[in-house]
Formats: structure tokens, C-alpha cells, sequence
């Protein structure tokens, strides 16, 4: 049994960081569905854009949307639906298997959109609609303005990946606001099984203290604070307000390790896979990342529902002069502002693939 089966079969999820219409064309993520365990993917801004530039595939499509009338925004999300239907279709089994609890895929809305709660409503809204899948999720950040749009998009009946959490306080403010969805749901007796995870991104903790910390502690505070969460996430689960929810018919949010491959080339490539095996969560791999612990992973542990050593390794850091809550707000705002970034570089690729395929006829 290959190491990726191994992990999935202890309890957690592996999901693909990647979409391109050439791993759906190639028939490649089949296989990593057949043979790597994977069971669901997400995307971002700056996984569409590396797609549309690295090579031909999207040309006929965006020759027929442009000549439709179709541009800018709306021409991505064309695009973007296209690949995520495809994808959701492969991961349909996987989904009626699981009775809804896999078999997910992600779509995020505009990043321009992180500050603007009603309007970041109405486009996850509507981009769920045009999807007509079951199995869609759509990101939405956990800012303070996204979480209100969290709270109402689940209220709606929209599945929801909370993207962007940086700390166990977001995590737990996603969450609250998930939980208040379903409460309401529950309250208008409607069907409180609409499901949703909160993305909490591992790796780029640790080059934000890069340099303001001792050797010994170097690569450990992204999953220090991981495990933090995971014990807030495992309390969360067995407490009185989530037992009835359940008892209700409520599915639980599941906690999400996102952004988990190394970034610091000195440390192993699967650092926080193998340190973050964690049951009852879903782990998104980049496909480097994917194929790294397929080849040499480890499932030495699973993480304790008590997180385990979180809290000295997050204190020893502390006493080494690292605002930790500092650092979260910065991580998470600067996140926000790198998804404009890519978003608007996204936009730039598509008009000048537009332009260049109008010109060639």
C-alpha cells in the first residue's frame, strides 16, 4: 500500500492544490484519483494563472467566449467552471460514496471581493448556480468582511471553503460563522447538511520568522499553531452546541491544511504532511508535494486531538519576541493582497490572449 493510501485510510483526506485542463485532458487526474488516494482539489487565482500561461489548451475556448461577447471577469469564471465541472464529474463517486463528506472541489470568488461582504454574497451565489454541481465549494476568505458572507452563503445552501486563515482565532471566527449558517437553517426548517471547510495555510508561518528565531525553532511555528487549531477544531466537535447540531442532521466544517509544501529548501519536502496527519481533516497538496510523499512519505503519527506539543513550542516563540497574533493579521492581509495580484495578472493574460487570437483569425 502506497503512503498516500495509508494516510487516507487513517482518516485524512488528500486533496489536489491544482487544477489545469491539461491534467483533466491527459487523463492525469484520473489516475491520481485511481492510484494517489486524492479525493478532492482546490484552486486560487495563482493556480488558474500559471495554467492560462503555460501552454495552448484554453485558446479555442477563449476564442469562442471572446467572440461571444464574453471578456474579462466573466470570460475567467467561464473558463474556471468549465475545468471545476469537469473535475467535480471525476469526483462525483467519490462524493455519493462518502455520502457528501469528499469528493470536493473549490472555486474562489473575485479576491477583490475580500472586503465587501454583499457583494461577495451575491457572486457565490450565483457562481454555485452556474455550476449546477453539488460537489462545489466556493472560497470565500475569512476576513472580518468575509465572515458575515460565510454565515449568509450557508444560510443560502451554499458549500463553503473558508480560504485564507492563518490562526486558531480565525479559524474559530470561520467557524462560529458556519455554525451560526447552520443554526439558522436549522431554525427555517431547512436541511442543515450544507457542508464546508476551513483552510488553514501551514507553510508560510514560517518564512514570516525566518531569521527572528533560534535554529531549533526553525520550520516549527506553522505547525505549532496547525495543532493549536486542530485541539480548538477537536473541542469544537465535541462540544454540547455541535453535538446537537448533529443530532440534528448537521454535517461538521472540517478543518483543511492548506499551502502545506516547504518552502524553506533545507527542510524535507514533506515536513508537514508527515507532521500534520491528522484524522477527521483534509490535508491539499501541491502536486510536487503530492508526489514527494507518495514516493517517501511516512505516516510515523497521527497528531493527538490535545494538539499534542502546540503550546510549549508556541510559547518558546513567543518568549523569543514573535507577535504571533501580529504576524496571523499580516499573513492573512497579505495573503488578500496576493490574490488581487494574481487575479489582476489572471485578467492581463486573458486579454492578451484575446487580443493575440483575435489578430490570428
Amino acid at each position: 500500500m502506497n503512503p498516500n493510501q495509508k494516510l487516507h485510510d487513517a482518516g485524512q483526506s488528500i486533496w489536489l492544490d491544482n487544477i489545469t485542463r491539461a491534467l483533466l485532458n491527459s487523463g492525469t487526474l484520473k489516475k491520481y484519483i485511481d492510484e494517489l488516494a486524492v479525493t478532492g482539489l482546490t484552486s486560487n487565482p495563482t493556480i488558474f494563472d500559471q495554467a492560462l500561461r503555460s501552454g495552448d489548451e484554453y485558446d479555442g475556448d477563449i476564442r469562442s467566449k471572446t467572440t461571444a461577447g464574453i471578456d474579462g471577469e466573466d470570460l475567467f469564471f467561464a473558463l474556471a467552471l468549465d475545468d471545476l465541472t469537469r473535475a467535480a464529474d471525476l469526483f462525483r463517486p467519490v462524493h455519493n460514496r462518502t455520502d457528501r463528506v469528499d469528493g470536493w472541489v473549490s472555486l474562489e470568488v473575485s479576491p477583490k471581493l475580500a472586503y465587501d461582504s454583499a457583494a461577495t454574497i451575491a457572486q457565490a451565489k450565483e457562481l454555485y448556480r452556474r455550476a449546477g454541481r453539488p460537489n462545489l465549494f466556493i472560497k470565500i476568505p475569512g476576513t472580518k468582511e468575509g465572515l458575515p458572507a460565510i454565515e449568509e452563503a450557508i444560510f443560502a445552501g451554499v458549500p463553503i471553503n473558508v480560504t485564507l486563515l492563518f490562526s486558531t482565532e480565525q479559524y474559530l471566527a470561520a467557524a462560529e460563522a458556519y455554525t451560526r449558517g447552520i443554526e439558522r437553517r436549522i431554525a427555517a426548517g431547512l436541511d442543515p447538511r450544507v457542508a464546508s471547510v476551513a483552510s488553514l495555510f501551514v507553510s508560510r508561518w514560517d518564512p514570516a520568522v525566518a531569521g527572528k528565531v533560534q535554529a531549533s525553532l526553525e520550520d516549527h511555528l506553522g505547525i505549532a499553531v496547525s495543532k493549536q487549531a486542530y485541539r480548538a477544531y477537536r473541542q469544537l466537535l465535541a462540544s454540547n452546541r455541535w453535538l446537537r447540531l448533529i443530532n440534528m442532521g448537521a454535517r461538521s466544517q472540517r478543518l483543511l491544511w492548506a499551502s502545506t509544501g516547504t518552502k524553506n529548501p533545507k527542510a524535507p519536502d514533506v515536513l508537514y504532511i508527515e507532521a500534520l496527519a491528522a484524522p477527521h481533516t483534509v490535508n491539499t497538496m501541491p502536486e510536487k508535494t503530492l508526489h514527494a510523499y507518495a514516493d517517501h512519505g511516512t505516516l510515523n503519527h497521527l497528531l493527538t486531538a490535545d494538539g499534542g506539543d502546540a503550546e510549549p513550542t508556541l510559547s518558546e516563540i513567543r518568549t523569543a519576541g514573535v507577535d504571533i497574533a501580529g504576524v496571523a493579521a499580516k499573513l492573512q492581509s497579505d495573503g488578500a493582497a496576493a490574490f488581487v495580484k494574481s487575479w489582476d495578472a489572471l485578467l492581463a493574460v486573458l486579454d492578451d490572449k484575446s487580443a493575440s487570437l483575435r489578430k490570428a483569425g
